[in-house]
């Protein structure tokens, strides 16, 4: 029998079990003011490396945080613009609400919820620091220029696959097969639970607001428009074509908003269109979005279209009355006439497929086309 004596400082042996050599005693007292002291602070050095987006509240950029002894992480940094905003007093109470929010999301450690690192003020311009995300977004894996580029690359038999399982070409975009596309909604409803149970609305629920991480995994990702239910902004910043009526109507916000907007991207991605024709007027485009339960027969493939379960779900993200959609996101993924219901019915029916692995497959495949070009635009 083999017994095992610890001994009573606990500390790192050695496998022969030595200890190690006595410190330095300078060094040593450095360390311990460090635990005594319990209060740090240092500068951190950051160089915004590139753009990786824009729009109404700001640009993000990809940085690369540096501390001691080469250590480097790439992380995103979004920096607020003051452009929309009257006073200096107007753009700190907006950037408080903000602050506050991304406090909250910082503290929720799920998979499909972007993790906030800090939140700064560079002489009163505030910075979102956040993790950099490597993979897509849904906004650019749609466009059918991408499966242009990567036809060529493939066989014959991984492009059948592809246009079988994964993805296909539409109308105006590309659009994904039904049990890819609700594998992607159920992280996304993952991620909203998440944020419902701190009492936050995401307020900006779009295909360019999810990323695909080369995992294979969905990410929400943007909270620059999200706020606490009990600290709502008087004017909401959305899109207005993933924002649901009562958004557009400036009615009471719920989570079930942001349901809403998430079932728009679900009709986007499996019907290979957008959901609503252009179009500068609010009135017209909250006729389509009352339209749409009954329009979604004339949007869909009919794949999907005769998929009765399918299409109940989609009327239960989407319903313009709010009280008429699913109560909570939990409860589009388990009713029974939930995300999770329609994925055991392919189950059943045989004709279920391995999505996370198909999805991580097909990103690292993207992934590797990308270097390639990238590598074939350096060479002389």
């Amino acid at each position: 029998m083999q017994t095992t004596t610890f001994a009573g400082d606990f500390r790192t042996r050695t496998l022969g079990g030595e200890t190690g050599a006595v410190c330095n005693p300078e060094l040593m007292s450095r360390y311990q003011v460090v635990l005594d002291e319990r209060k740090l602070q240092w500068m951190s050095y950051h160089k915004l490396d590139r753009v990786l987006g824009s729009g109404g509240q700001g640009v993000v950029f990809l940085s690369t945080r540096r501390g001691a002894d080469g250590f480097a992480l790439p992380v995103a940094m979004k920096v607020f613009s003051p452009e929309r905003f009257g006073s200096q007093a107007g753009y700190d109470e907006a950037m408080a609400r903000i602050g506050l929010v991304a406090s909250s999301v910082a503290r929720i450690q799920n998979e499909s919820v972007l993790s906030v690192h800090d939140f700064i003020d560079r002489n009163r311009i505030r910075i979102l620091i956040m993790e950099w995300i490597d993979g897509f977004d849904l906004r650019d894996l749609l466009r059918l220029e991408r499966m242009a580029k990567i036809r060529g690359r493939l066989s014959q038999r991984r492009w059948d696959h592809i246009n079988n399982v994964i993805i296909t070409a539409g109308p105006a975009h590309a659009r994904f097969k039904a049990g890819v596309a609700v594998a992607i909604v159920r992280d996304c409803l993952a991620g909203l639970a998440a944020l419902h149970r701190e009492n936050i609305v995401h307020g900006d629920i779009k295909t360019s607001n999810i990323m695909i991480k080369r995992s294979g995994h969905a990410k929400l990702i943007d909270i620059g428009s999200a706020f606490e239910m009990g600290n709502q902004p008087q004017i909401f910043t959305c899109t207005p074509a993933y924002a649901a009526p009562e958004v557009l109507e400036n009615t009471p916000v719920s989570p079930r908003s942001d349901l809403a907007s998430l079932g728009y991207v679900l009709i986007e991605l499996l019907s290979g269109q957008p959901c609503f024709a252009e179009t500068n007027s609010l009135k017209t485009l909250l006729e389509q979005k009352r339209s749409l339960p009954n329009r979604l027969h004339e949007i869909f493939p009919q794949e999907v279209s005769c998929n009765a379960l399918l299409m109940n779900f989609c009327r239960g993200m989407i319903s313009p009355d709010p009280a008429k959609r699913f109560p909570s996101a939990e409860a589009a993924e388990l009713l029974k006439e939930g995300a999770a219901s329609f994925h055991r019915q392919l189950v059943l029916g045989d004709l279920a497929s391995e999505y996370d692995n198909d999805i991580r497959v097909w990103i690292e495949e993207l992934k590797r086309l990308d270097q390639q070009n990238d590598d074939s635009e350096l060479d002389p």
